[in-house]
């Protein structure tokens, strides 16, 4: 993959991140870790260190730099998906306001389903 391409699909991996971090009040890293996982090929330390990593500027900072010595975080990465993430969140959150509060526990609970179904069942 040509490395402008990766880093637009990191941040497009933020955006969606941060827009149903947003919209569900859920954390990041269950959309960041499965994608770097499962799209990028990351093995699990390296995607959860990034992961951390992308989330830094609002939590995270300890264990980051833990993974980071550790060697577990890709930094370009990161900071795609960090950019991407900031402008997701507000997206998302602004969506949620218009989705009617039966459907938003629909949305949150396949979203659950659909990722614990994944790791559950592996690549």
């Amino acid at each position: 993959m040509k490395p402008g391409i990766e880093t637009a699909l990191y941040v497009v991996v933020g955006l969606v991140a941060g827009s149903l971090g947003g919209m569900l009040g859920i954390g990041g890293a269950i959309v960041i870790v499965p994608a770097l996982v499962y799209i990028f090929g990351y093995a699990q330390h390296d995607a959860q260190g990034t992961s951390l990593a992308a989330l830094v500027p609002p939590i995270g900072l300890l264990a980051a730099i833990y993974y980071y010595r550790a060697g577990h975080v890709r930094l370009v990465p990161a900071a795609a998906i960090a950019c991407g993430f900031f402008l997701g969140a507000l997206l998302g959150a602004a969506s949620a306001q218009r989705i009617a509060p039966a459907l938003m526990r629909q949305i949150f609970g396949g979203v659950f389903l659909v990722v614990s179904l994944r790791m559950i069942i592996g690549r």
